[in-house]
Order: structure tokens, then C-alpha cells, then sequence
């Protein structure tokens, strides 16, 4: 499992391969899979975003730098919610 502190799961652009997402950062695998599975898919925070290859639209949709739809920007109350 992934259950090893500080061991992070990688997610990728699904056309062009680059990083977009790992996780879980600064919490645990339970949290983000819990807070994943109330969602229905993985939801990412602003410290598991690779800013370098992410980019959050006016209208709150979230896209690769090439235009990959990766999901929405869903705040809450603990901030920013990528999913």
C-alpha cells in the first residue's frame, strides 16, 4: 500500500506525460483517499499541484500548460480543492 510516510502517488497529463499532480502532501494517504472517495475521484490541494505544468482558468477549470482538462477548481472550507 501506499501507506509509507512521505511516499507520494504521481498523476500525469493523459496526452503529453508530464506530472500534473502527486499526492498526498502535507497529509496522510487516509485523508486524501477519503477526501477523494466523498468526491467520487481524486481531489488535490494547492501543495500537490506542479505549478510548472498547471494552470487554473478565470471560469475555475483546471488544464495542463497545453490544454489537457484535468478538473475544476472546487474551493472549501480548507482552501483550494483540484478535482
Amino acid at each position: 500500500t501506499h501507506e509509507s510516510v512521505g511516499e507520494s502517488l504521481t498523476f500525469y497529463d493523459s496526452i503529453y506525460g508530464y506530472p500534473v499532480f502527486a499526492s498526498p502532501k502535507e497529509r496522510s494517504w487516509k485523508q486524501f483517499l477519503a477526501e477523494s472517495k466523498d468526491h467520487g475521484w481524486p481531489s488535490f490541494r494547492d501543495p500537490e499541484v506542479n505549478w510548472e505544468n498547471v494552470r487554473v482558468m478565470p471560469n475555475g477549470e483546471v488544464v495542463s500548460k497545453d490544454g489537457t482538462h484535468l478538473g475544476h477548481n472546487l474551493p472549501d472550507n480548507a482552501g483550494n480543492r483540484f478535482c
